[in-house]
Parts: C-alpha cells; sequence; structure tokens
C-alpha cells in the first residue's frame, strides 16, 4: 500500500532568502516574503489581488474573511495594502495554524484565525458582513465538494453587503471542466461573475489555477480593469466575462448538493 504523505512543512525559496513556500504533502500550498508581504509569489495569489485592489478606492480598509489561510498570504497583503482592514481567517487544519503562527512574522493586527470548517463557518456568519470574500480551499489537492454547491454559493451572498465581491480558486486541467461546472454554479447565484486565467489554460495547453470572481450587483465586476492587470502580469493572463463567459461555460450545469445532479 502507498504511504500518505502528510507533511506540512516551511522551506525556503533557494532563489529569495526571505521567502517561505509551505508545503503540504510535498505540494505548495502557500508563499510568503517576511520581509515584504507584497510580494505575491504565484500567479493566481496576484490575481486574486488584482481583484481585491479594484474592489475599493487604494487604501480603503475592507472586511474580509477568508476561507482557507495557510500562510496568510492574503490577509497579510489586505493589511499591508488597506490598514485597518478586519480580517477573518478560516482554516480547518489546526497543524497549519500552529506551524505558521511559529515560524513565520506574527499576523498583522485586525486578523484573527478560527480553526473550523469553511462552510460552517459561513453558515454561522452574519448577514451582510463582508465586502470580499475569498475562498482558497483545498483537501489533498482537490476543493472539497461541500464548498463548490449552489447551497454555498448562496451562503456566501448572504454573508456580504450589495456591493461585495466573492473570489474562488479553482484547480483544472485541460479542457477545465471543473472550472465550467463552477462558473456556471456561481452563476445561478450571482448577477455579475467573470473569470480570470492564464492564457495558455483559457487555450486548453496547461494545468493550473483559474480565479473566479461573482458579485451579487449587476456590473459591479471591473472586468476591463482586470484584462488590463492581467495581461501585465508576467504570465499574462486573459478575462472571460459575459458572452465570452456565456461561451466558454457552454451549457455546464451547476452543482448541488444533490450528489445524483
Amino acid at each position: 500500500m502507498e504511504a500518505f504523505d502528510d507533511r506540512i512543512e516551511l522551506v525556503v525559496d533557494p532563489g529569495r532568502p526571505t521567502g517561505r513556500t509551505l508545503l503540504a504533502g510535498g505540494v505548495e500550498q502557500s508563499y510568503v516574503d517576511v520581509a515584504e508581504p507584497t510580494y505575491l509569489h504565484f500567479e493566481y495569489v496576484r490575481r486574486m489581488a488584482a481583484v481585491t485592489d479594484l474592489a475599493a478606492p487604494a487604501g480603503d480598509p475592507l472586511d474580509v474573511l477568508h476561507l482557507g489561510g495557510g500562510a496568510l498570504t492574503l490577509p497579510r497583503y489586505v493589511a499591508a495594502t488597506r490598514p485597518g482592514s478586519a480580517q477573518v481567517v478560516v482554516e480547518r487544519d489546526p497543524a497549519v495554524v500552529e506551524l505558521v503562527a511559529r515560524d513565520l512574522p506574527p499576523r498583522p493586527a485586525g486578523v484573527e484565525v478560527r480553526i473550523a470548517d469553511a462552510r460552517e463557518a459561513v453558515a454561522a456568519a452574519p448577514a451582510g458582513a463582508y465586502d470580499l470574500v475569498l475562498a482558497d480551499i483545498y483537501q489533498a489537492a482537490r476543493m472539497p465538494p461541500h464548498v463548490a454547491t449552489v447551497a454555498f454559493a448562496a451562503e456566501v451572498a448572504r454573508v456580504l453587503r450589495p456591493d461585495g465581491v466573492y473570489l474562488v480558486n479553482v484547480t483544472d486541467l485541460p479542457p477545465l471542466l471543473l472550472t465550467r461546472v463552477q462558473a456556471a454554479t456561481l452563476r445561478a447565484v450571482f448577477a455579475d461573475v467573470c473569470l480570470v486565467a492564464d492564457r495558455r489554460m483559457l487555450r486548453g495547453r496547461r494545468y493550473g489555477n483559474v480565479v473566479l470572481a461573482a458579485a451579487p450587483r449587476p456590473h459591479r465586476l471591473p472586468a476591463a480593469r482586470l484584462a488590463v492587470l492581467a495581461r501585465r502580469d508576467p504570465l499574462p493572463g486573459g478575462v472571460l466575462h459575459g458572452p465570452t463567459l456565456d461561451t466558454f461555460i457552454a451549457g455546464a450545469r451547476p452543482r448541488t448538493d444533490d450528489p445524483e445532479r
């Protein structure tokens, strides 16, 4: 029987002495520069940060719920770029919380970490509590089904303010079936949805991460400005929104809590 590697560790980036990578079972989970919280190593994190930057005027504090804590990369970024923000981080693995608290810089002011299941935490949150909800939730390199359904998206919409934004990281491979289903799932709940990814992924040429953004208010997402930022990234990305997202979804059905559907 093949042994399962469940080790959690922080390793120094040999190319950047201040960089630390959080590994779970040998798989990269998070990256933090201990000297510069605004340095974002992974492309999908930069894409999530770009949406965060455009969500409100620069520097304005936000109320943010992070589902999936890791090494607190984005909470550190938001604290540095939007001082005074109130952030709640939900992480289900206490070993990750303990390691990050022990071996990385202290979490910034205004960041609270809770050990809990993401869906249960969202269900317990008050309505209209957050400007942003960011989801980067994985177990064994897969998004748990219970946080990928219409019912869960509806709970996220409930805890967002009317002008809020929901961000989801999806790991996928060609032909991006998981992403199409998740985009359809968000479309079933939110009035405005867009997708940001490496252009090579959109052409079906590589495995990687896709970021989905969703908002309760129609025309809320700054898709045009996001497309400019995506093109300027070291790994240039593209944005699908409106008709181009319709074509991408191409009849994919939303995921429900019913496993038979």
